[in-house]
């Protein structure tokens, strides 16, 4: 066909046994009364199975379907390699078990047909979604976008929802600012595209859970808050920049006290996780320490060990500071403020020992955590005002065209070979080519 109106993704990898029911349903769905031009693309990324087989089989039999192969495994891969060829207007995808009814998908693509919306997510998180899961589903999702709120200020209400759609164009100016290749893709889509100012339009779906889905949540949840970390670093340190895009609505772009009061969520979340880890670190040194010497010398020893990584860490991690300018200066101040947390640390350790001749070690970390705690506030307010200035960019991410962009998606020996038949259905179609 010619280059149409909407191209629907639908990624597999292994699944031989849903592919076929579930394509054939959504062909027979365009049918019958789509009112857009539609192409469908099957996106095998890295299947083991049959299911390439039966991509490819669908491919030839089928002329509003088209077969891609994908050697290595990821949604996210599979999407921005996808979308960063489509000839569409506009680019969607659908999980392959179409756990979300087909009566959503014209009102999830029309708006960005007529150019009123830039993207459109289904949800099933607000008003009016009908929507069968189980609890512990229901709990993740809910905690997920919960986190995303807080530390990521987003405002779409459901992020993992596999049901979404995003104008050409909005796709080809965000697509090189991704980096995940798996599950969290749509998350980290959805964050620039609202930091780019784009208009997200949410539709609200009927969603049934695939009781025979074989993602490990576990798993894809940890992935997911390593990328949330990854890219909410990335912002609050400004190594990810997002542009302002052309014709995006005015309200939405975070600039001058906004961009302060959504940086300082992001940064207090990672100074949080280092001043955790520092603790832990600290705990351990001092019980270790305790063995062959009195409390306040492995008190002093195990806080200005682990004042000197805490502020290592926090200058590169918290404040987007890298390399060696100025590094002497931030650990002299850094010192200052490990002065405080002495202070108080020390004191409370010295109020406890007045109190109790003989206090256990569990009595003695307990009291020194809690004026850590007290110290930690302090240290970061020290951090943020005073020792590295306040908040830091880095380099910005280039966000043009270039050629990499697109070539990174593919490892060597990755193929992008799209069935015969749509290229013979669309002459003006680009060769596929090796990535």
């Amino acid at each position: 066909m010619n280059a149409p109106q909407v191209d629907i993704v639908v990624p597999v990898r292994n699944e031989e046994r849903d592919l076929a029911p579930s394509i054939r349903l959504l062909v027979g769905y365009l049918r019958s009364g789509f009112p857009f031009t539609a192409r469908v693309t099957i996106a095998d990324n890295g299947s083991t199975d049959h299911t390439w087989a039966i991509a490819d089989k669908l491919g030839r039999e089928l002329p509003e379907v088209r077969a891609v192969r994908l050697e290595q495994p990821g949604r996210g891969r599979a999407l921005r390699a996808i979308w960063s060829r489509s000839d569409a207007e506009v680019l969607a995808y659908m999980d392959v078990d179409l756990s979300t009814d087909l009566n959503a998908l014209l009102p999830l693509v029309a708006p960005l047909v007529s150019g009123h919306s830039d993207l459109a997510i289904g949800t099933r998180l607000a008003r009016g979604s009908r929507v069968i899961r189980g609890p512990k589903r229901e709990l993740i999702s809910r905690c997920y976008n919960a986190l995303l709120h807080a530390f990521l200020g987003a405002r779409f209400s459901d992020a993992q929802c596999g049901f979404k759609a995003i104008r050409r164009e909005r796709a080809r100016a965000l697509l090189p600012l991704t980096r995940d290749t798996g599950w969290f893709f749509d998350t980290e889509l959805l964050v620039l595209a609202e930091r780019a100012g784009l208009r997200i339009h949410e539709v609200p779906v009927d969603w049934v859970d695939d009781l025979d889905s074989r993602v490990d949540i576990v798993a894809t949840a940890l992935a997911d808050l390593r990328g949330m970390a990854r890219l909410g670093s990335g912002l609050a340190r400004g190594s990810i920049r997002v542009p302002q895009l052309r014709g995006a609505s005015p309200a939405a772009p975070r600039t001058g006290a906004r961009a302060a009061a959504t940086e300082l969520p992001l940064q207090i979340a990672s100074f949080v996780a280092v001043g955790l880890a520092s603790t832990l670190a600290y705990v351990l040194l001092y019980l270790l320490l305790r063995a062959f010497m009195p409390a306040q010398g492995a008190n002093v020893l195990s806080l200005l060990a682990t004042a000197v990584a805490n502020t290592a860490a926090n200058r590169r991690l918290t404040f987007g500071i890298s390399g060696r300018r100025h590094a002497a200066r931030h650990q002299a101040k850094g010192l200052i403020a490990f002065g405080l947390g002495l202070a108080l640390t020390s004191g409370s350790l010295a109020m406890l020992q007045a109190g109790h001749h003989h206090p256990g070690r569990v009595l003695e970390v307990s009291v020194l955590v809690a004026a850590n705690l007290v110290a930690t506030v302090i240290r970061f307010v020290l951090f943020r005002t005073w020792v590295f200035g306040g908040p830091r960019t880095g380099s910005a991410l280039q966000v043009a065209h270039r050629k990499e962009s697109v070539e990174r998606d593919h490892l060597p020996g990755e193929a992008f070979e799209p069935h015969p038949a749509a290229t013979r259905a669309n002459p003006g179609a680009a060769p596929a080519a090796r990535a």
